[in-house]
């Protein structure tokens, strides 16, 4: 009996893992409130207005066909439109962005800890990748040209970068309502309060003159 529960044990831990993403809605929707009150229902993070309230608004975000302003260090700018844009999202596991890059622009390398991407270019070709996790490290990566798909799994750092001589263009779906997103070299070497540079030091093998000079950077 006890080797039976053991068994049932873990494969209910099994499952549980294997679904571990935005759950699945038990209503036809669950628009998100900014402010709560004692009346609402709060729901994967948020919380809903009353059903009988959501309009058509809920549900829509006007102005991804302008350009986002690309005039930074690492040349795009990312349109988000998730949750937080459209509150009727909520619940539903998914959101969208649009990511613009100048010539030669890039979005650096990053992670989306809860969502997978697919990436279609819209204009222009882009240089694109992602690493697998430890040990292997594995890298795959493709040139896009418009028309062309890419996805980057859960979790795993990827980066797109222009390697056209115009503007580039493309919009990503992701499968979280708020995937959430962290830049490699901001999370590593703006971090705050910053880390202590002697572990930086012999995580990347440089003299710690350059890692204090990267912290400073970032």
């Amino acid at each position: 009996m006890r080797a039976y529960l053991v068994t049932v044990a873990l494969c209910v831990l099994a499952f549980s893992l294997a679904f571990a993403s935005d759950p699945s809605p038990l209503q036809d929707f669950c628009v998100a409130l900014k402010d709560s009150s004692d009346s609402a229902v709060f729901v994967n993070g948020k919380v809903c207005k009353d059903p009988k309230l959501a309009k058509a608004d809920d549900f829509y975000f006007g102005g991804l066909n302008i350009a986002g302003n690309t005039e930074n260090l690492q040349g795009s700018n990312v349109t988000t439109v998730n949750v937080d844009q459209i509150p009727g999202l909520n619940t539903l596991g998914i959101s969208l962005v649009r990511i613009d890059y100048a010539p030669y622009g890039q979005n650096p390398p990053h992670t989306h800890p809860r969502a997978t991407e697919i990436l279609v270019v819209l204009e222009g070709t882009l240089y694109v990748g992602f690493v697998t996790s430890n040990a292997e490290n594995r890298l795959f990566t493709k040139v896009l040209n418009k028309g062309d798909v890419f996805v980057f799994p859960v979790g795993l750092i990827h980066f797109q970068f222009n390697v056209g001589k115009t503007n580039a263009i493309a919009i990503a779906s992701l499968s979280s309502q708020n995937a959430g997103v962290i830049t490699i070299a901001n999370a590593v070497f703006g971090s705050n309060p910053p880390i202590n540079p002697d572990v930086l030091t012999k995580a990347f093998q440089l003299d710690k003159n350059v890692v204090q000079y990267l912290q400073k950077k970032f």
